[in-house]
């Protein structure tokens, strides 16, 4: 065996001590952190999946992380969640590993964003710490496998999970064309998800944003909806927004959702802002462009969130993301009038038994 498969070897049983041992998470985390974000992720991820193979392991992850209580369900778009905590799009972008999230006690995980055809994001390195801040900053651009082959995995999961499905466009179509890849991705997915993302807001894929505008939203909201009518059982349809979106376009968004029909939000995406870091100015500006998410998101999430519950009427279903590491985090988004939440970055720096841990301290609130 090569120097550097050995090495491999150890990396991914190292990591796999933080499955079977949650408290020695603190430990493994310092020893992650000193290697590259984006292969941490890998070997995070292809360490827990070989942990699920192993069955005796697999009924130990689920009876360690796995938070059972009627006050956590909740049902919503005709749907059951098992409880409020879900996996935000990003993590498990190709719909590899969800049954395996599953032994971590997730109500539901979000899978993509998918485009309809595959491609490779942008160039490395594009995903960064910053500790001091509890944060990441990323620009990876959609990356992905294509819709196509998320929906031939998804078919073939073993684990009963409450799926989303997050969906974009490719980088090289034109925005004048952006609705065509919607479509394709919504089609491909209708089967194997029990709800559909439409993500608008990441600032990773250039001129995105743009289609958050009135005209061009409505558009592709509208044409998901008509799709969604024909294809058999209407799934539901939800919206990724940005946090930097004024009240005004909030005010904008809200009558989307009325005229469209969509069944709901998930607020926010990652931000450009970068105004609450404590990481050096230096160090920022040497990472360059791309989304921030993390801690410094959470106070604006929530205001986002509480501004069109409470425009709405709470009228509007909210999967809330942004900021979420604690039970506290997650009752600071539901008090301001989520019905679900999400966790990303939180996941990254609390580790496996975040999902544990939540449930715990809302059933203790």
């Amino acid at each position: 065996m090569s120097r550097r498969g050995a090495i491999q070897i150890v990396k991914k049983q190292t990591i796999s001590l933080m499955y079977l041992c949650p408290a020695m998470y603190g430990i493994i985390r310092s020893i992650l952190f000193r290697i590259d974000p984006e292969k941490v992720h890998h070997l995070v991820v292809k360490a827990l999946q070989m942990g699920y193979s192993i069955p005796f392991l697999r009924g130990w992850m689920q009876k360690q992380y796995t938070v059972k209580d009627k006050t956590l369900e909740k049902e919503l778009w005709g749907i059951r969640f098992p409880n409020p905590v879900g996996l935000a799009a990003g993590f498990d972008k190709d719909a590899k590993y969800s049954d395996a999230l599953a032994c971590l006690g997730f109500g539901f995980v979000e899978v993509g964003t998918v485009t309809p055809r595959p491609q490779p994001g942008n160039p490395l390195p594009r995903l960064f710490r910053l500790p001091a801040d509890k944060a990441l900053i990323n620009r990876m651009g959609f990356n992905n496998e294509g819709s196509a082959g998320a929906a031939e995995r998804l078919r073939h999961r073993k684990e009963k999970i409450v799926i989303g499905g997050n969906i974009g466009k490719n980088k090289d179509t034109a925005n004048e064309n952006a609705i065509d890849d919607y479509e394709a991705c919504f089609k491909d997915l209708y089967d194997v998800v029990d709800y559909f993302v439409v993500n608008v807001s990441s600032p990773n894929t250039p001129g995105l944003r743009a289609l958050q505008d009135k005209g061009p939203l409505t558009q592709i909201l509208n044409r998901l909806m008509e799709l969604n009518k024909v294809m058999g059982k209407p799934k539901p349809l939800l919206l990724k927004i940005a946090p930097d979106l004024t009240n005004e376009q909030l005010d904008d968004i809200i009558e989307i959702v009325a005229t469209t029909g969509i069944n709901g939000l998930v607020a926010t995406n990652t931000t450009l802002d970068r105004s609450k870091l404590t990481t050096a100015k230096e160090q920022v500006e040497a990472i360059g462009a791309g989304g921030l998410s993390g801690l410094p998101v959470r106070e604006r999430a929530t205001e986002v969130i509480r501004y069109i519950c409470n425009k709405s009427n709470g009228t509007i279903p909210v999967i809330a993301v942004g900021g979420i590491f604690t039970a506290a985090d997650a009752k600071e988004k539901l008090d301001a009038g989520a019905s679900l939440v999400q966790v990303y970055t939180g996941f990254i720096y609390e580790g496996p038994a975040t999902v544990a841990n939540i449930c715990k301290g809302l059933l203790d609130k």
